[in-house]
């Protein structure tokens, strides 16, 4: 609906925003509009409403499961569009039902429009109640840092469902966001540095992330690796999606056993494909054919998913083991 019409991250919320305008929507969600210069997040209100910022170039933007945009300057909105937009009637649409509940004319989407039900104190608010929409970092963000953000359990809390200290009462009462039910994870990076046909890497990882891995593959290419694109809905160690739920629910099982077979996992498979991926950048700089290149993507992504099958496997191998010696009917006499 929008992605084959659209040239940039701006245009992806026009167009969205006529769309809403046109035909409404009967929820509350959010969507991300990405290019090499900007980025645009977009928030549904219900009906045909709807409103987006531009993400500070110099900040990171979290959003947990509810509405997230904290502020919100109209006269931009109606004017230049440098930093708001929303849809056409949105300004008399909250004076009309006195919906803007600041009391120094600061208006607040998320106290005029977000969720206050008292579950979300702990399913969600924990995480959110207070937090800025967005924020500058302390230091450049990595990859890295959004997949640990992504894992997180509450490690280092008495909350951390897997934590063998403190209060046992406490393990579990708040929802982590690297939960059971996390099945797809993507990173998309845009490198403003490297020539545009290979500018963008889309780092994936599937099934729970406290126990998985992420793994970066060039986007702009026509083909995909087998262990990404063979699954199905039989459960196989022959390709990723499956291996990883696999490795998660064992891990899970025996986690003070297995969590370093996890770590190590990770930081194997990060090193070795970051390490391609920077070798098959080096190669397309120096090949001057587009369709050269376009090959070298493709061998690029089909040597990453090698390197990541194997370790995969030896991980799947260790864990299995770890749990296997944790079954209830273990037995510490020898039957040699």
């Amino acid at each position: 609906l929008v992605l084959p019409y659209i040239c940039s991250a701006r245009q992806g919320v026009e167009r969205l925003g006529r769309l809403l305008e046109t035909y409404g929507t009967y929820e509350m969600n959010g969507i991300a509009f990405q290019d090499v210069h900007e980025i645009w997040w977009l928030e549904t209100i219900g009906g045909h409403h709807w409103m987006a910022r531009r993400v500070p170039d110099d900040s990171y933007v979290v959003m947990p499961n509810q509405l997230g945009i904290d502020s919100f300057d109209f006269a931009d909105a109606a004017g230049a569009q440098e930093n708001y937009m929303c849809s056409a009637d949105l300004k008399e649409f909250v004076d009309k039902y006195h919906l803007d509940l600041s009391l120094d004319g600061e208006f607040n989407p998320r106290d005029a429009f977000g969720s206050h039900d008292d579950s979300d104190h702990v399913y969600n608010t924990p995480r959110s109640d207070d937090l800025p929409w967005c924020m500058v970092p302390e230091r450049k963000v990595t990859p890295e840092d959004v997949k640990y953000l992504l894992s997180s359990h509450y490690q280092g809390t008495p909350y951390d469902p897997y934590a063998a200290y403190g209060d046992q009462k406490s393990k579990g009462a708040y929802r982590s966001i690297g939960i059971n039910r996390n099945d797809f994870m993507a990173l998309i990076q845009m490198r403003p540095d490297v020539p545009r046909d290979f500018r963008t890497v889309e780092w994936i990882a599937y099934a729970s992330n406290a126990f998985n891995t992420m793994v970066p593959f060039y986007a702009n290419v026509d083909t995909t690796p087998e262990y990404l694109s063979n699954t199905t809905g039989d459960v196989s160690t022959d390709n990723f999606y499956w291996a990883s739920r696999l490795l998660a629910a064992m891990a899970d099982a025996a986690y003070g056993k297995s969590i370093f077979h996890i770590e190590r996992y990770e930081e194997a498979v990060l090193s070795a494909t970051r390490a391609l991926l920077h070798a098959y950048d080096e190669k397309q700089r120096s090949a001057f054919d587009p369709a050269a290149r376009a090959a070298l993507r493709e061998e690029a992504n089909e040597a990453i998913a090698k390197a990541l099958k194997a370790r995969a496997a030896d991980t799947l191998d260790k864990v299995l083991f770890e749990l296997s010696c944790n079954m209830k009917n273990a037995y510490s006499r020898s039957d040699a």
